[in-house]
């Protein structure tokens, strides 16, 4: 679903509504993880290559992942997000938001 990997989270799900809380929970636990270890070159990867399929809830969980980095002192930087993630982003007002590689 979500794995830390060299410096980098990599989803490897689909992120839509019925993975939502799942992922969530699980990128939560591998940012407790990276907090631990300084990121290279300051900040953390969120490899989104392998994601076939996200809906609006997809945008909630980044969010809410970002937040979490955030507080725990990381920052992320979205890697291949699928071109459907951005129109979502740029249809909902929240492009700026997220942090592009």
């Amino acid at each position: 679903m979500i794995e830390l990997s060299n410096g980098a989270l990599r989803v490897t799900a689909p992120m839509v509504i019925a993975n939502a809380r799942a992922l969530l929970a699980a990128g939560r636990s591998c940012l407790a993880s990276a907090s631990g270890t300084p990121p290279p070159a300051g900040s953390t990867r969120l490899d989104l290559t392998a994601v076939s399929d996200v809906d609006s809830s997809a945008l909630s969980v980044i969010l809410a992942w970002l937040r979490t980095a955030d507080a725990r002192g990381l920052t992320l930087r979205l890697v291949n997000p699928p071109s459907n993630l951005i129109s979502l982003a740029a249809l909902y007002g929240v492009s700026e938001l997220l942090p592009l590689a």
